[in-house]
């Protein structure tokens, strides 16, 4: 199978680096520190979601600003402890795009966003970030806002998703998707494409565009 494209849309955490392990350690800590039972916390879907709704789903509305604060620090103070490892053909793949031709769509603030693709050695002309929007996946409005930078029309667009959230996002703004069973099972995951990890996919970059391609 062979996906045409002008631009190519990234989630970050669970699609370019690894990121879980840090999630549940400092989700786990900021919800103790906010007297969250762990039934209460078991309830919320984490992945893929903005801080600022999660912590609306458990927190009276006057201590959400506090607490989103809160796991943004916690969570930039863990990415030197391991907090954001580059996935499997992570490197490879984005070293052969044109910088103009791809950006970074992710639920996690600005700050903490750079400071986990920093740590993973990748630098994005274009992010979109939790700060850059008034709806968070599975709206549309981030892979939108990225098509938009871009210049592109968001039907030349491709979504890389690791969450249902984000691949529902990505099919709501018009896009093809391509889905990484690297957080969840392959048969949780509806996409044009299911692949393991980037590392399944090469990519040709022509005058025309972009040519993606999963090995057999």
């Amino acid at each position: 199978m062979t996906i045409h494209a002008q631009a190519l849309l990234f989630d970050n955490d669970g699609t370019l680096v690894s990121s879980l392990e840090s999630v549940q350690r400092c989700w786990t800590r900021w919800a103790v520190e906010y007297g969250i039972t762990a039934e209460e916390f078991g309830r919320i879907e984490l992945h893929g979601r903005p801080a600022v709704e999660i912590a609306a789903d458990l927190l009276p509305a006057h201590v959400v600003p506090e607490a989103v604060a809160r796991i943004e620090d916690l969570e930039v103070e863990d990415v030197p402890n391991g907090g954001a490892i580059p996935l499997p053909g992570t490197l490879d793949l984005l070293g052969a795009l044109p910088a103009d031709r791809w950006a970074v769509v992710t639920s996690a603030t600005r700050r903490l966003a750079e400071a986990r693709l920093a740590a993973a050695g990748i630098l994005p002309k274009t992010l979109v970030a939790a700060d850059d929007i008034t709806r968070g996946k599975p709206d549309p409005e981030p892979y939108l806002l990225a098509a938009r930078a871009l210049g592109v029309d968001p039907a030349h667009c491709v979504v890389f998703e690791d969450a249902p959230a984000g691949l529902q996002a990505g099919r709501a703004a018009g896009m093809t998707t391509v889905a990484l069973a690297t957080t969840h099972q392959a048969h949780e995951l509806t996409a044009d494409l299911v692949v393991g990890d980037l590392s399944a996919l090469s990519v040709l970059v022509t005058d025309a565009g972009m040519e993606i391609s999963a090995h057999s």
